[in-house]
Parts: C-alpha cells; structure tokens; sequence
C-alpha cells in the first residue's frame, strides 16, 4: 500500500521535492484509512497540520496534482487499443457550513457549494484507469435564475461548456492511435458537443433525451429530401435487430427482475436545433442511434428505456450491443463521486475557504480512484497475487486474523481473495447471493487493516532477536 502512492504521483511537480514527498505521505495516509479524519488518517498532530497546511499552501495549484495523476492515467491507458472517457458533473454540498469562503449556490438559492465535473478513464473490460481531468467552480449568485433563458445563450456562456473543453482536454491527452470513446448522460445531449471537431478516433457515446428533428438516411437516400421527423418517434419505427436480456439488482422501488430489451439502431442525420444561433451557423450531423428498451415490463416498474446517440459505426447486432455494455460503465463514475463524498467524507471537511476544498479534492480525487480500481480489478483479475497492491505484513496480517491462524501461509493469497478478506473486516458476509464485495465494505475493510497491519509489524520487529554488534 505504500509503494503505489510514490508511482501514482511519480510525474507531480509542486515546486518542490518536499512538497511532493509531503503529497506522497499524505496520499498514503489517506488511502490506508479513507473513511477517517484527516487526524486520525495522519496518526499525529504533526502530521495532521502538516496535510492542512498542505492544502492551504500558494506555492502550486489543485490542477498541479490532478495533472500529475492524469499523466499516470494515460500511461494505463497507452497498454488499452480502446479506452472509455466518462464524465459526469456532481455537487459538494456545504450548505451547513455557513462561514466557508468561496462557494457558489447550487441548486437554489439557500445551497451552497462547489460544482465537480470530472471524466474518468476506463478500460474497455470496465476498469477504472484514473481520471484525465478536473474542473471545479462555483457559481456566482448574479447568475442565479438565469437557466430560464438558456436557449438564448451560446454553449460557451453555460455550463455545458465543460462538456466540450473535457472532451478536447482528453484529444490532447491521450494519443491519436487509441480509440476514445466519450459517454455522458443526458446531460450531454448537446448539438454543439456532436457537432465539435473530433480527431478519428475520437468518438461519442451519449444518452439522449431531446426529441431532435432528425433526417432517416435510407429515406433521405431514396427520395432526396424527405420530410424531417422526430427522433424518439422514428428510432422506433425502425425494425428490431435482437434482444437483450439484463438481470435489474432490487432496490427499495421495485424486486430484483430479469428484463428483456428489444434493441433497435439506425443512421440518422441530426437537424440543427431552432433556437441555434444564426451568428455561428452548423450543419446537420450524422449519428447512429440506439434504442434498447423494455416493452413488457412487470406491472407496477418503470420500464427500462436507453436512447443512445454516437459516432460509432454500428452495422450489427453485435456492435449495437458492446455500445450499450460500454455505456453501463457510466455507473462507475458515479460510484466514484459516492466514494469521494460518502467514503472519503470530502463534504465533512471543516476547511475554511473553497480553494483549501480544491485542494483536498485533488488530493482525495487520488485515493478515490484508487478504491474503486482494488474492487473491479478484484472482480476483472483477480488470479493475480496480491502482492500488487498489499506489503508483506499487510497481507500476511490479514490472513492471520480472518483464518485466526499463526504463522500465516507462505504463499501470498490472490488479489480476489485479498480484497473479499478486506472487505469480509468490513462486513462483507461471502454468503452464495451476495456476489463480490462492493467498494463500501473494502474501504471499512481496509482502515481496520491499517490497524491490524500496523500491531503486527510492530509485534513482529519486538519479538525478533536482537543481532550483536
């Protein structure tokens, strides 16, 4: 657990060795025990105000560390053909925190925080590789209202800008010879993100929600110029090519169900929106669409209902499928913002200004990631020795307690079996129906680690015989 800080961050560039030594202890501390306070993560005073001084330092900026773990990120990314560009946007609430500096209001006038929008690597199996970028701002109070005339404003004078810039922040990054494929939700339904130059291996995967005035081009090829329809109508029209079977997890609305998606897909030339400004003209772009939805849902469920646009060439079945598969990895970034805000408990901070909270994002943006990588390589690959991610004492401590045997094997244990004995020090009970162990019991899992680990290095450097001089 200590050597993975110093590679992650190997490429950082404060200003300083120091400050980058002091940002490699405070990423190890915080990752041995992400669930825990700052002070208690740091193990001492001196410690502790080292890390808020940290955070509170002029000498470099939050963009510097996520710069550095995004140079990281991208060399995971270089041994990936075909990596996944997630991005999503999400809030840090500190509406109980009257007297921070810096905030902006969120979703109305009497919450207040900072607005996130970050875009997470992933492999194409569904690996989480790290993030690519950041971008973290609060919104000004003089603004506040002003989404009522949303369309009378350019993309670049709203926040959906940040859609656009992530997107040509990511062609910068990662090399031309990589596929990309950027998802977004409904959020990202954007004519001007569709219409936005792209390199050729820069494609979309987006989840629609607009009603868009759309062109068939089989009907465009045969006539010349058909009459424009409307999206969600004519994706239905099209013939379906095959269905889908998705096993739906229960949740407190509705019982655990196997769901069966007819799947539809078609070329489709995208009309330029009405409200679209006459100053900066656009052509209609073409997309391929996907519709993979539940006809015959259960009585009393909301049936499942996927409208994806992209760039993507989809010419079968099978192709229209990897899309939706891919398009489920958006969940992780989700998991991602949930780690940060309920495993790291970045909300909770008492810092007093919103640039100490960048910073403590930046820092914590690591360790996040971190977490969600042990529990999907785990479940991915996890016939590999744990060795990867567990120091000797930390493993073999580990095996010592769950097996409540001494001395513990001389074989380390596979990553899969050192994460769900993680996790089961968490409460993860490995009953038949519970599947693998979800990121909540192996962050709860490792803190408890960190303690053991810790009693049994110093047990063991006790009882080990003195040499003589």
């Amino acid at each position: 657990m200590e050597k993975w800080a110093a590679q992650e961050l190997q490429y950082a560039d404060l200003g300083d060795t120091r400050r980058k030594k002091r940002l490699i202890s405070i990423v190890e501390n915080l990752a041995s025990q992400p669930s825990t306070s700052v002070p208690q993560a740091s193990g001492n005073l001196a410690a502790a105000s080292a890390t808020y001084d940290f955070w509170n330092s002029p000498y470099f900026h939050p963009s510097d560390i996520i710069a550095a773990q995004a140079k990281s990120t991208v060399e995971r990314i270089k041994e990936h053909p075909i990596v996944l560009a997630v991005q999503d946007t999400t809030s840090l609430d500190f509406t109980t925190q009257k007297a921070k500096k810096g905030m902006g209001y969120l979703d109305y006038k009497k919450s207040f925080g900072l607005k996130v929008h970050t875009t997470l690597g992933v492999s194409a199996p569904g690996i989480p590789l790290g993030l690519i970028n950041q971008y973290v701002w609060a919104r000004e109070e003089k603004n506040l209202g002003i989404a009522k005339e949303r369309k009378k404003r350019e993309t670049e004078e709203k926040e959906s800008q940040r859609w656009l810039d992530s997107l040509s922040e990511t062609q910068q990054q990662i090399p031309e010879d990589i596929q990309v494929v950027t998802i977004g939700d409904c959020e990202a339904d954007i004519f001007d993100l569709f219409a936005q130059s792209r390199s050729p291996n820069s494609h979309l995967l987006i989840r629609g929600t607009h009603n868009r005035k759309v062109n068939y081009l089989e009907d465009k090829q045969r006539s010349g110029h058909p009459e424009p329809k409307y999206l969600h109508q004519s994706i239905r029209e099209v013939k379906a090519c095959g269905s889908l079977d998705v096993q739906v997890k229960r949740n407190p609305n509705h019982e655990a169900r196997l769901a069966k998606l007819t799947v539809r897909f078609a070329s489709f030339e995208i009309q330029v929106p009405k409200h679209h400004s006459k100053a900066n003209p656009r052509q209609p772009v073409k997309l391929q669409v996907i519709l993979a939805e539940e006809e015959n849902p259960h009585t009393g469920v909301n049936p499942i209902s996927w409208l994806l646009l992209t760039s993507l060439d989809i010419s079968s079945f099978e192709s229209a499928i990897t899309c939706v598969r891919w398009y489920s990895y958006r969940w992780l970034i989700e998991r991602y913002h949930f780690v940060l805000k309920s495993g790291c408990g970045l909300e909770k901070l008492q810092l007093e200004t919103g640039r100490r909270i960048e910073m403590a994002l930046a820092t914590y943006s690591i360790v996040a990631w971190r977490l969600l990588w042990l529990t999907y390589q785990a479940r991915l690959h996890g016939e590999e020795s744990c060795e990867s991610f567990l120091e000797e004492h930390e493993w073999q401590s580990l095996c010592a307690t769950i097996h409540k045997k001494s001395p513990p094997p001389e074989k380390p244990p596979s990553f899969r079996e050192a994460v769900r004995m993680i996790a089961s020090l968490g409460g993860f009970l490995g009953r038949k129906g519970d599947g693998e162990p979800g990121v909540k019991t192996i962050w709860l899992g490792l803190r408890r680690l960190h303690d053991i680990s810790e009693t049994w290095k110093l047990s063991h450097q006790i009882s080990s015989p003195i040499e003589p001089p």
